[in-house]
């Protein structure tokens, strides 16, 4: 009897041990049995009437939300941005006026064009999305590893990741004859195609890889005053690539090598750090340029614009829960704070929409009030109501200006720079001074020959398999237009003479 009777008290112990916290519903009730749905009787039909059940299986059928089109494999950490100096003789962006001045931020790393449960070993950009929680509201600086992109005009975008994704038909991977296809009649991403194809292509993880904001953007001050900036991300980390071979290797094994290792090394205390970097031009710089300058296919050479050191980043805390802080985490490059302002770059001027439109679909268009995407500082606006929406709204007066609320007001201090334009007309062409091929052959030129003979490899073993030559032959005039012995090297890879060639630039 009094062994039974322990058992008994030992069973109750556990049992509070085990379920000392109630489950609950989602309205906040006890669940009374998680185990087995309500029917009739014993073994008879399940019960429409069995809320819990009910509101289980509703929830989990909504578990997924839309995939992002691009960017849709991704993973991400918390840290905090710490200034170098006062830029506020440049800008009046708040967290960059004293020397030392932190702000914590957000960062999503991901790559680019394949779904969400592809291998992070894929050929591939990775994009490099930071948000910073500034006093003044957040800032998105929203960018990739590699420092130019494929295209200049967001027109061509749609198309491009079309290209890039599975074929309509078979819904196959990413086909190089649907992308060279489409790359072989865009000239402009010869510079783009030469960092992908070399082993950049193909970052390490993401704690050791470089970050740019790709587009130049406005820095203005609170006299008005603009200067054009592009963004570099500098790992204080050793920069580190993979070869194909490398990553074919990794891919056998594992498919998320690189969330895994940044998840690891931030537990373990290694937080990984970089050095954001500026380089800055003034409008009247343009002129004396090649190249236009907010053209995203081109870099600006240190040359013409030195780097400067603006602060450092530092990660150090994992995401507690991945779907609510980083699945659901909305970066735009819309999101900007006062002194930093898009410049006339016609690809950054379509992401402006884009960007916020696809977060508006995927999270709904109250996607800034959920926990992740709020700004740190009071939140004053207007706009109301819609899908989850939870910001409180009092008093009666929902509009703005208002006699009977009068303090709600604009400031002035903020006003959008200005853009002067003498005897323009609308135009839809081509920038000025596309120069297409000039920078893709500085930096084939800048590789190591290790580097050069991995491009090669690389890209010819992707021309390989595009079943019409005359895409092949397009893409070996736009490689040696950039350099010589770039094009040279990859006709002779493909085994293809310049009788051939000449013959099928003439189809």
């Amino acid at each position: 009897m009094k062994q039974k009777a322990l058992v008994l008290s030992l069973a109750i112990v556990i049992t509070q041990l085990t379920f000392g916290q109630t489950l609950t519903t989602n309205s906040g009730a006890p669940v009374g049995d998680n185990q087995n749905s309500k029917t009739i009787g014993q073994d008879g039909q399940v019960l429409l009437e069995d809320i819990h059940l009910i509101e289980k299986l509703a929830a989990f059928d909504r578990e997924r939300i839309p995939e992002r089109v691009v960017h849709a494999r991704g993973t991400g950490a918390f840290g905090e941005f710490v200034a170098t100096s006062d830029f506020s003789d440049v800008t009046m962006a708040d967290f960059l006026n004293k020397a030392g001045k932190k702000t914590s931020l957000l960062v999503r790393f991901s790559t680019v064009t394949h779904q969400a449960g592809s291998p992070e070993t894929y050929r591939d950009p990775r994009g490099f999305a930071v948000k910073f929680y500034t006093e003044q509201g957040n800032y998105d600086l929203v960018g990739n590893n590699l420092p130019v992109f494929f295209i200049r005009d967001a027109m061509k975008f749609p198309d491009m990741v079309h290209a890039f994704k599975p074929s309509p038909i078979t819904n196959g991977a990413s086909d190089p004859n649907r992308v060279f296809d489409f790359f072989s009649n865009v000239p402009e991403s010869t510079h783009m195609l030469t960092w992908v194809f070399s082993d950049y292509g193909i970052p390490a993880n993401f704690r050791q890889m470089e970050g740019n904001g790709v587009h130049a953007y406005k820095w203005v001050n609170a006299k008005g005053e603009v200067t054009y900036v592009k963004y570099k991300w500098v790992p204080q980390q050793e920069v580190r690539n993979l070869s194909q071979a490398e990553a074919n290797a990794i891919q056998s094994t594992q498919i998320e090598h690189a969330t895994l290792d940044l998840r690891n090394e931030i537990e373990k205390g290694n937080f990984p750090k970089w050095d954001l970097y500026v380089q800055m031009l003034k409008k009247e710089d343009f002129l004396a340029l090649d190249f236009n300058a907010v053209d995203p296919t081109k870099i600006w050479p240190e040359k013409i614009a030195k780097l400067i050191k603006v602060g450092t980043m530092t990660l150090n805390q994992n995401p507690s829960n991945y779907f609510q802080q980083i699945e659901q985490a909305a970066f735009s490059p819309a999101i900007f704070v006062p002194g930093i302002e898009p410049s006339e770059d016609k690809l950054l001027q379509g992401r402006l929409f884009s960007y916020s439109d696809t977060q508006r679909h995927r999270l709904g268009g109250n996607f800034q009030q959920i926990p992740v995407n709020m700004p740190k500082n009071e939140v004053t606006t207007y706009n109301q109501n819609g899908y989850l929406s939870i910001r409180p709204e009092t008093g009666d007066v929902n509009y703005q200006p208002s006699t009977n609320k009068p303090e709600v007001k604009d400031d002035a201090k903020f006003k959008y720079s200005k853009s002067q334009f003498a005897n323009i007309t609308t135009a839809q062409a081509k920038i000025s001074k596309p120069n297409d091929f000039g920078q893709a052959g500085d930096l084939y030129r800048s590789f190591s020959k290790k580097d050069q003979d991995a491009l090669i490899f690389n890209l010819s073993g992707a021309l390989k398999q595009v079943k019409n030559k005359v895409i092949v032959a397009k893409m070996i005039a736009h490689f040696y237009q950039a350099d010589r012995e770039y094009g040279m090297r990859l006709a002779k890879e493909l085994n293809m003479d310049r009788k051939e060639l000449e013959s099928l630039m003439m189809q």
